[in-house]
């Protein structure tokens, strides 16, 4: 009821009554506010834009004020408005529930820091009488005010003190400012120090809540040590984690948003419902992005940088989409999903009169056999392959059968033409470990034996971020291996052992072969 319809309703009543219900009214409606961060600032701010991540993220706030959790981490990417919810209207809320309680708002700088710091005074200023909640006179400095129940905001950046400020409510907002910070140890750990020797030391006992909110940059930035070092929730750790990348993952466990694998984040300037143009942006942003940049910044999965069986070096100096080259034996080639994954790799390419490989396709996912089937014979048709490859070894008979079946339906569907032959289905025998079946690939890539027919993010990132002691195996890096081997037979005939990983070659583009051979150098067994 709004507090019109209340005069209305109690006209009749004494100033006394009118003025108690019209308080009790606005508490009520105060109330209501207050449910979580998210629906206060949509209430007060008519710019700020609802989305469902949002959403998540403010419940996922209200936990952590319920003491369901002490520790919560939001995992976005960039510019998607989880900084405004949490660094700046969350602890404008948090104050308005407690207004007793002190609240510290840490960032890799104190311009940053500043700013958060601005916005919630600012929030106090315009809009706290309505909940009980005011400055202290005379305490309106930007970094560092009180409000009059005893409770203050500090805002400081990460490295600085809190000394002889408690804390009950810590919001690290962007711990890392860079790349190039985050790749640094020695800025690691100025960050993890800062963490166990300032920050921890001044959360109180009787209400402790600490939010981090960051991108990732690096497999042991600020998110990623804390998960080593206390877990997540759900495995019995302490953090409660809220991981929402750009483009829905299954290898990221169930969505907070239910969203299938491929469905894209929302972003507070695209309505929710335009999944086209969500689609296009974070299109966008994966085009613009590095390989790597995309899968730290936009999904929340950083890797290491080294240690790979390929470098991304190589990986950029294989990538030409100029040359010209006529195919002379096009393939798709298959790996079913299986061994504790969930990605079945489907690549298409061609061996060149230039005697290469080149990779033309990925449109590898989480899929089915029905659908994985379905895509490798859409693929082969849409570039009129001759063959498709699948491995020996994992499921002949089952691919067989399923692409045999895949093809009739697509033709009885009329996608594919009635007339259209079915390519030659073949097995290659792949050998069975997973470096012996991929390192022989990687020294084909070192000389110049395979290419790349432009940029493929998810298969140059599954190449230069797998390792050897890996448990799982990727379904790109075998399909893109089964395509090698039977495009070049002679690959698969000796072992390669402890191929070299060198870095770009000079000029940005791969090496030629070596002179030993028509395959470059090989290492039998």
């Amino acid at each position: 009821m709004s507090a019109l319809s209340a005069v209305s309703e109690l006209d009749h009543l004494d100033d006394e009554a009118v003025y108690r219900r019209l308080q009790a009214a606005k508490k009520a409606a105060a109330g209501d506010l207050l449910r979580d961060p998210a629906t206060l600032a949509r209430g007060l701010d008519a710019s700020y834009r609802m989305r469902p991540h949002l959403r998540v993220i403010s419940e996922a706030m209200v936990g952590l004020e319920r003491g369901e959790y002490d520790r919560l981490l939001v995992l976005t990417p960039a510019q998607v408005g989880k900084s405004t919810t949490v660094a700046e209207w969350a602890p404008f809320w948090w104050l308005c529930l407690h207004p007793e309680d002190r609240a510290a708002v840490a960032s890799y700088s104190d311009d940053l820091a500043l700013r958060r710091g601005k916005a919630i005074r600012r929030y106090i200023q315009e809009y706290g009488a309505e909940f009980d909640l005011a400055l202290m006179a005379g305490s309106e400095a930007a970094q560092d005010y009180e409000t009059e129940q005893g409770g203050g905001v500090r805002s400081v950046s990460l490295g600085a003190g809190l000394t002889g400020f408690s804390v009950n409510l810590l919001v690290v907002d962007d711990p890392h400012k860079d790349r190039a910070e985050a790749e640094s140890a020695k800025m690691r750990e100025r960050v993890h120090d800062w963490w166990s020797s300032a920050a921890l030391k001044r959360l109180q006992p009787d209400r402790n809540a600490v939010v981090a909110i960051q991108t990732r940059w690096h497999p042991d930035d600020f998110a990623g040590r804390r998960l080593d070092e206390d877990g997540r929730l759900e495995d019995g750790g302490r953090w409660k984690v809220v991981h929402l990348p750009a483009i829905a993952d299954a290898k990221f466990g169930p969505d907070p948003l239910g969203r299938a694998p491929g469905d894209p984040l929302p972003h507070p300037k695209i309505p929710t419902r335009n999944r086209r143009a969500l689609l296009a942006w974070w299109a966008d942003v994966k085009k613009t992005s590095s390989v790597r940049d995309w899968h730290a910044l936009s999904q929340g999965d950083p890797q290491p940088a080294e240690g790979a069986l390929v470098s991304r070096d190589l990986l950029r100096a294989i990538r030409d989409g100029v040359t010209p080259v006529e195919p002379q034996k096009i393939a798709v080639s298959i790996d079913p999903s299986g061994g504790g994954r969930d990605v079945a790799g489907v690549i298409g390419g061609f061996l060149g009169d230039d005697n290469r490989v080149w990779i033309t396709h990925d449109v590898s996912a989480a899929m089915s056999s029905v659908e994985w089937s379905r895509r490798a014979c859409l693929l082969a048709h849409e570039t009129n392959a001759a063959v498709i490859y699948v491995e020996w070894n994992f499921g002949r008979d089952m691919c067989t059968l399923a692409i045999s079946t895949a093809w009739k339906a697509l033709q009885d569907e009329g996608t594919i033409p009635e007339n259209k032959l079915m390519p030659l289905i073949d097995a290659v025998h792949a050998k069975q470990g997973k470096l012996l079946r991929a390192e022989p690939i990687a020294q084909q890539m070192i000389e110049d034996r395979v290419r790349l027919r432009g940029m493929m993010t998810d298969l140059e990132n599954e190449w230069a971020t797998w390792m050897p002691t890996d448990a799982d195996s990727p379904g790109r890096i075998d399909a893109s291996c089964v395509l090698v081997y039977g495009l070049i037979p002679e690959v698969n005939q000796g072992a390669i052992v402890h191929a070299p990983l060198p870095t770009a070659p000079t000029g940005g583009r791969a090496a030629p072969p070596s002179s030993a051979g028509p395959y470059g150098r090989r290492i039998s067994r």
